[in-house]
């Protein structure tokens, strides 16, 4: 029987889900919100409670410059003290990207963040011009 361990949310993980909510009703899709609190709760949470190390590693992505390299070394050594196998990993949903890490008791959400969320928004850099 596998272990069923806990999860918490780190304070990064809120403030990514307030992000997202306002992104959404600025795109006019607050139902979404909800549709992600669902999904969320009914099958990500469940799933990383009994498979913690179901997601594909974050890390093992090859560094493209010295400076994303020393940031990997960073994070995999501040991992140690918290993580099992010292890796954040990622959940793909489908509208979704989620990182988390997790220990021997307990699985940490990170990050998340929808896939428009990614894009730049010129309008707000630029202005009206």
């Amino acid at each position: 029987m596998t272990a069923v361990l806990r999860v918490e949310l780190t304070a990064n993980f809120e403030r990514n889900l307030e992000e997202i909510e306002r992104f959404l009703a600025d795109a006019e899709a607050p139902q979404a919100f909800d549709t992600l609190l669902d999904e969320l709760g009914g099958t990500v949470i469940p799933n990383l409670k009994r498979f913690p190390a179901m997601g594909r590693s974050f890390l093992q992505r090859p560094g493209n410059s010295v400076e994303a390299v020393t940031l990997q070394e960073r994070l995999t050594a501040q991992l140690k003290g918290i993580a099992t196998d010292g890796e954040i990993r990622e959940y793909v949903m489908a509208n979704y990207l989620l990182l988390y890490t997790h220990g021997k008791q307990t699985v940490y959400l990170l990050s998340i963040r929808h896939q428009r969320q990614l894009s730049f928004d010129f309008t707000a850099l630029w202005g009206n011009r």
